[in-house]
């Protein structure tokens, strides 16, 4: 898989984790404050969107994940790691 593949599935599972853990209807609730999480993936993914940096990009880039032609705006926002 690639950085962008790792993005999304990383991303799409704090979602349902928060969502999870922040809904009353849901059997594994704990808090409503867990929502705030799902906010602040969102808010990553948006200004991920106009500024094409990307934290995660850059952690996974330095735990040696490719990076494919089409990840990460081409390689701009994820730096390859120096070796």
């Amino acid at each position: 898989m690639t950085v962008e593949r790792y993005i999304r599935v990383i991303a799409g599972f704090f979602i349902m984790l928060s969502l999870a853990l922040g809904v009353e209807a849901s059997p594994l609730f704990v808090s409503q404050w867990f929502l705030a999480m799902t906010a602040f993936v969102g808010l990553n993914l948006f200004q991920f969107g106009f500024t094409n940096f990307c934290p995660l990009c850059t952690i996974l880039a330095k735990l040696g994940v490719p990076g494919g032609a089409d990840s990460c705006g081409a390689g701009k926002a994820c730096p390859t790691p120096s070796k």
